[in-house]
Order: structure tokens, then sequence, then C-alpha cells
């Protein structure tokens, strides 16, 4: 798993922590190949509303979008052959898609939420994370488990709410 950050600067404890937990996520999806890479971006709250208008018809910012390259189902539907048309020829990697954070939402949500911004910069990367691997919150229940599966990855990393 290579995962490829914009925008974080040379913050590199909180980009190791995002690989770290990406990877835990991969342990929760039935895929024996673990050769994907996926981007992540920290955008200004401008570029977030731009995002969130031109993919969502919402002209509000809005705090992570995802854009997954494909469609899972929970991290099922794994279709390898249609997969491996899309390795990329520099890296050897499947791109899973784009994770776009907007990062003066997520150091006002921190304060909000009394949490530290590496917290809350973790659980939005890895939000959008599960979103690109066909996790979804279209209903309670869904929210909840998608939540809750967040939640255990990162208790298990060790990230802390403080």
């Amino acid at each position: 798993m290579k995962v490829y950050f914009q925008g974080f600067g040379c913050n590199w404890l909180i980009k190791r922590k995002i690989k770290k937990l990406f990877l835990s996520a991969l342990d929760e999806v039935p895929i024996e190949f673990k050769g994907f890479s996926a981007n992540v971006t920290l955008n200004s709250e401008e570029e977030m509303q731009s995002l969130n208008k031109q993919f969502k018809d919402k002209p509000v910012p809005t705090d992570v979008l995802s854009f997954p390259a494909f469609d899972f189902n929970k991290g099922n539907n794994f279709n390898y052959k249609e997969m491996a048309k899309e390795i990329d020829k520099d890296d050897g990697l499947i791109s899973l898609g784009d994770i776009a954070i907007c990062k003066k939402l997520a150091k006002e949500q921190a304060k909000t939420l009394n949490h530290s911004f590496k917290r809350e910069i973790c659980f939005l990367a890895l939000h959008g994370f599960l979103h690109l691997l066909g996790y979804e919150h279209s209903s309670k229940k869904k929210e909840t488990e998608m939540n809750f599966l967040a939640e255990s990855i990162l208790n298990s990393h060790k990230v802390k709410r403080n």
C-alpha cells in the first residue's frame, strides 16, 4: 500500500499513522491483493467548497470527500480482471481513488470535539478510505457500522481523542 500525500508538508508522523490505518482497513476486506495506492490531499475551505459543488452539487465546504476509482460494496465485488487493467505503469499499483480533506474544518472539528488535530485528520482520512473500499453511511445502520469500524481501527492504533 502506497499513500501519496499532498498539502501535508513534512508532517511525517501523521502521514505514517494514516498509512498504518489504511493497511488495517484493508485487512478488514476480503481481498488477498494489497498492491493499492490512494491519494490524500489537505485542501483549503474554498477548494473543498468548489469540489463539493462540482461533484455533490452542494455549494458549501465539507470536511472530507472521497472519489473512489471502483464501485465496491463494503469491500466486496473485487473484480480482479477489471482492476488489473488499472495498474499504474509507474508504481505497479492500483489506485483506489482520492481523498480530499479540509484542513480548516478539521481544525475546527478537533477543537469542538475536544481532541487533537492529528486525531481528526486521521479519522477523516480513514473515513474517506473506507468509502474507497465501498463502505457508506446512507442509512443509520450503515453509518453506525462504518463509524464503529473506523473507531475500532483508530483505537487499535492508539490514536487517542486527547
